[in-house]
């Protein structure tokens, strides 16, 4: 039996402590992740696991193993992607990447299918989601992050400039009136987003700024489900044009106070290395900058 494949899928059980979920996450049966896992503990004469009817847990000897069979992964996958070309110059592999649920949705989603169209031999694996990863941990090749300060252990480049609009229904506003000034929002219903600006709003006009508390009575971690409440009438919004421009065109959202800014930040692609930094990355990595450089959205 494959050792590095079992080494992969011992990984996995360990990460999601759960072997019908490993099954799920590499595709193939449960019957076969109970068998490479049998296969890793035959082969080192150890129990690593600890099999509960609730719960999966490493022992000491998984512990050790477990950072092991991380290290050995990650230099197979790096030799994997140091000679991740064909013989006629093509990129092939697999690139992991993770990202925001908006942004996937709006933007990285296409992008990432105009760029697979370019190099069929490639695959792309993506990591929708909010929370925080661990890019080493996770093998994560490429990560796109919206922030105005970007974590200084990784490596960052940037792709472009995040600005935020507040959005509402045409419906919602003819039942409660359009803001005329920053200080009104908060007499209205408000849609917050849980990481950025949840009850204080900030607002530039010229040299003046004001900063308002904001009533929020529904806020999420996640930018999607605040535009469709939007969309349902259920408030003002604070979003990401990125994700809302369209709807502002189209008039099922409009702006809210537009002669206001909110503060400006910037998506990075970031990575944990410069060093070893596949060609398919590097690739990936200008496609992106040039893709997100051709102007606001």
């Amino acid at each position: 039996m494959d050792r590095l494949t079992a080494m992969k899928v011992f990984s996995e059980v360990a990460a999601t402590g759960s072997f019908t979920a490993t099954a799920d996450r590499l595709e193939m049966s449960r019957a076969m992740v109970t068998r490479y896992v049998a296969e890793m503990e035959q082969w080192l004469q150890a129990r690593l696991l600890q099999r509960t009817t609730r719960s999966v847990t490493l022992t000491d000897a998984g512990e050790i193993a477990l950072r092991r069979c991380q290290q050995m992964l990650a230099i197979s996958q790096d030799l994997e992607e140091e000679s991740a070309t064909t013989a006629q110059g093509e990129l092939r592999g697999q690139l992991r990447l993770t990202c925001s649920v908006s942004f996937a949705f709006a933007q990285l989603g296409a992008a990432i299918a105009d760029f697979l169209a370019l190099h069929p031999q490639l695959k792309i694996d993506l990591d929708a989601s909010e929370g925080s990863v661990n890019l080493v941990e996770k093998r994560i090749d490429l990560a796109i992050r919206i922030s105005a300060e970007p974590d200084p252990l990784l490596v960052g480049r940037p792709l472009a400039q995040c600005a935020s609009a507040l959005v509402a229904s045409p419906a919602y506003l003819a039942d409660h009136g359009t803001p005329q000034e920053p200080s009104d929002l908060a007499r209205h219903r408000c849609l917050s987003y849980a990481n950025f600006g949840r009850s204080v709003w900030e607002l530039s006009r010229g040299a003046r700024t004001e900063r308002v508390a904001v009533s929020a009575r529904f806020s999420a971690n996640e930018a999607t489900t605040l535009m469709r409440a939007a969309l349902s009438g259920g408030g003002i919004a604070l979003q990401p044009t990125y994700l809302v421009s369209p709807l502002l065109r189209s008039g099922e959202l409009r702006a809210v106070l537009p002669e206001w800014s909110l503060p400006v930040m910037t998506i990075h692609a970031l990575y944990p290395s410069r060093r070893h930094l596949s060609p398919a990355v590097r690739a990936l990595l200008d496609f992106l900058v040039l893709r997100f450089a051709q102007g606001p959205w």
